[in-house]
């Protein structure tokens, strides 16, 4: 037996000696809806019924049960196991209900506390869901919190590429922490500054969005928002220049080396096919700002000409040198 099935053995064991369920009673309910567990997953499971169960039943009396102790710390032990994103949710519910008590929070909102800064020191929030918002999985949870919390639009037009952040900078665009943003998914450019809500990159971040992105690649009706900030990520990111300068704006809050990071985005969204693009107001409004000239000599003079005070006060007195010499010029050829 493996330490991970040790675990799980320990949890279900917990969550019994709490409640007045029999491991008996957990089978039977789960046996009600084997069909519809097996047919939460992606392919096909190579497992008899019986088999199946009683993995359902480990699996999900193990993942109540760390939300439990995560969310109340006299349950809490000293092990921190990882399990599976994908785990069908109503399995989850059908364990959660059998053991909750009348004062407790009910297993979303224990998920969401679980998982409140995942993404984001901002934490995640269950109020954009509906009493009657239904989601597939604990991934599909995850993803729900943050696009049903955005204020991202779809578009109407193909992808549209977007300069990186190093090129936004020489065209004169400033980037800023969105103070505002409920979602890592909102993304604000206005009158030059660009608004990015921080994103947290961590060990675990890549395997999340790739698990994302997936879930988004392989159901035919689940939108690809999670897709298209990822482009847009890897286009703002080119190189480690780029990374620099949203660490600087404290866009980007980061436990990982910069070279990995900028890896990270640059191969985050391979081999996927995107139909609809929910940046397009973003992308084009900034494709048009960098195409005007006057920001990009305005983000050069203040670069090159005012970045210190005592190259303000030279450019100042060669100004006034000149205007003395025009005038005395001038004068001359009055007289």
């Amino acid at each position: 037996m493996t330490a991970t099935q040790k675990i799980k053995l320990k949890y279900l064991c917990d969550l019994i000696s709490r409640s007045n369920k029999s491991l008996r009673n957990f089978i039977e309910a789960v046996s009600d809806s084997k069909e519809l567990a097996r047919e939460s997953y992606a392919g096909p499971i190579e497992i008899d019924n019986e088999e199946f169960i009683k993995v359902s039943v480990l699996d999900g009396c193990f993942i109540v049960e760390l939300f439990r102790k995560h969310a109340n710390e006299k349950l809490r032990d000293k092990d921190d196991p990882v399990f599976t994103m994908s785990f069908p949710w109503f399995v989850l519910e059908i364990l959660f209900d059998m053991t909750k008590t009348d004062t407790e929070q009910t297993v979303v909102e224990l998920a969401i506390v679980f998982f409140a800064n995942i993404f984001s020191a901002t934490p995640l929030s269950t109020k954009t869901l509906s009493g009657n918002h239904r989601s597939k999985h604990i991934l599909d949870l995850l993803r729900n919190c943050l696009v049903l919390s955005s204020r991202i639009d779809q578009g109407k037009m193909a992808w549209q590429p977007m300069p990186s952040a190093t090129s936004l900078k020489d065209a004169g665009i400033k980037f800023k922490k969105c103070s505002m943003g409920k979602s890592i998914l909102d993304i604000i450019f206005e009158k030059g500054i660009l608004e990015m809500s921080p994103l947290f990159i961590q060990e675990t971040t890549e395997p999340l969005f790739r698990n994302l992105i997936s879930f988004e690649q392989c159901c035919p009706n689940v939108a690809s928002v999670i897709t298209s900030y990822a482009i847009l990520m890897d286009n703002i990111i080119n190189t480690n220049e780029d990374m620099e300068i949203l660490f600087k704006n404290k866009v980007i809050e980061n436990w990982l080396n910069v070279e990995d990071v900028t890896r990270f985005f640059n191969r985050l969204y391979n081999d996927t096919y995107i139909k609809d693009n929910f940046y397009v107001v973003l992308t084009t409004a900034m494709n048009l700002h960098c195409q005007r000239r006057w920001p990009k000599y305005r983000a050069v003079l203040m670069r090159d000409y005012f970045k210190h005070p005592w190259a303000l006060i030279s450019v100042f007195v060669a100004a006034f040198s000149v205007i003395c010499t025009f005038l005395q010029t001038l004068f001359s050829i009055v007289k």
